[in-house]
C-alpha cells in the first residue's frame, strides 16, 4: 500500500463506500476533486501545502483507488456531482471550498448547479471544454487505455515520464504505483462524457464565488477557449499560470499556488 501523510477514512455516500484522505486539523474545509486518472494520493503534494490554511479532504472518485466501482452506465457528471453532495453531507462540511482539476473541475461546476451549493467557493482548474459540437478532448481514449495497460503490467516512473516530462520524480513514481487502481470502464465512460456532456451548460449558470485557473500551455483550455469562457460568463475571473500545461500544479506548483491564493482572495470578497 502506498504510504501517505494524510489520514485515510471511508464514508458511505450516494450508495457507495468512498475512500478519502484528510490533511490538517483546523481551518476552513477544502475538498479537492481530482482528474480522470488521479487517485486521491496523487494530489497529496497539493493537499499538504494547502493544509497550512485549510482542513483538506481528497476523495478517490468512484472507480478509483479505494472507492467502490459501480457498474457501467454510472459515470456521468450527475453521478459524480451527487457523490460530492453525499460526501459533503457525510463529512459534515459547511460551505467547503471546492478545488477541482480537469474532470474534478467539471464535477465541481455540476455540483454547484445541480445541488444549489451557491455558498461553496469554486476553483476550477483547467476543466475540459470539449463536448457536443466541439473539438475532441486532446488526450485520446487510446492514449488513456495505453497508460492503463502499462499500469496493469507494471509501469515505471520513466515510462510515466514519457507522458508527463515536466513532473517531479516523486510524482512520476507515485503515479506509476497507483494508476492501476483506476477502473477501465470508469475511465472509458468518463472520457466519453468529455465528448458527450456540455460543460458550458453548467459554466453559464455559475456566479458568485467562482474562479477559473488554466495553464498557459494547456491544449484543454486554449487561448480561444479562454475567449469563449469569458464571453459565455464574463463575471467569472480567469487566471493563467505560466510554464504549465493541463496538469497545472504538477507542471508549476509555485505558479499554481499563487493563482489559488489570488483566486481565493477574490472569491472571499464576493
Amino acid at each position: 500500500m502506498t504510504e501517505t501523510v494524510g489520514t485515510s477514512e471511508y464514508v458511505h455516500a450516494n450508495g457507495l463506500r468512498h475512500h478519502l484522505l484528510s490533511y490538517g486539523r483546523d481551518g476552513t474545509p477544502l475538498l479537492i476533486l481530482p482528474g480522470i486518472t488521479s487517485p486521491a494520493i496523487t494530489a497529496e503534494f497539493i493537499a499538504c501545502r494547502l493544509a497550512e490554511r485549510y482542513r483538506v479532504h481528497v476523495p478517490d472518485l468512484r472507480g478509483r483507488g479505494g472507492t467502490d466501482t459501480p457498474p457501467a452506465g454510472h459515470y456521468t457528471l450527475e453521478h459524480y456531482a451527487d457523490d460530492v453532495a453525499g460526501l459533503v453531507e457525510a463529512l459534515g462540511l459547511r460551505d467547503p471550498v471546492l478545488l477541482g482539476h480537469s474532470l474534478g473541475a467539471r464535477i465541481a461546476a455540476a455540483y454547484r448547479v445541480r445541488h444549489g451549493a451557491g455558498r461553496s467557493p469554486l476553483l476550477l482548474v483547467d476543466p475540459p471544454l470539449s463536448g457536443p459540437g466541439r473539438d475532441p478532448y486532446p488526450t485520446s481514449r487510446a492514449a488513456f487505455l495505453a497508460q492503463l495497460d502499462e499500469a496493469a503490467r507494471g509501469t515505471t516512473a520513466d515510462e510515466v515520464g514519457k507522458y508527463y516530462p515536466k513532473w517531479p520524480r516523486r510524482e512520476l513514481e507515485l503515479r506509476a504505483r497507483v494508476l492501476s487502481t483506476c477502473d477501465r470502464t470508469a475511465v472509458v465512460e468518463t472520457h466519453e462524457g468529455f465528448e458527450r456532456e456540455d460543460f458550458f451548460a453548467y459554466w453559464r449558470r455559475l456566479s458568485g464565488s467562482v474562479a477559473l485557473i488554466r495553464g498557459a500551455e494547456s491544449p484543454v483550455v486554449s487561448d480561444s477557449g479562454v475567449r469563449e469562457l469569458a464571453e459565455s460568463n464574463p463575471d467569472v475571473p480567469i487566471s493563467t499560470v505560466t510554464a504549465a500545461g493541463h496538469m497545472v500544479p504538477w507542471d508549476n506548483f509555485d505558479g499554481f499556488r499563487a493563482a489559488v491564493d489570488n483566486a481565493l482572495a477574490v472569491v472571499d470578497e464576493r
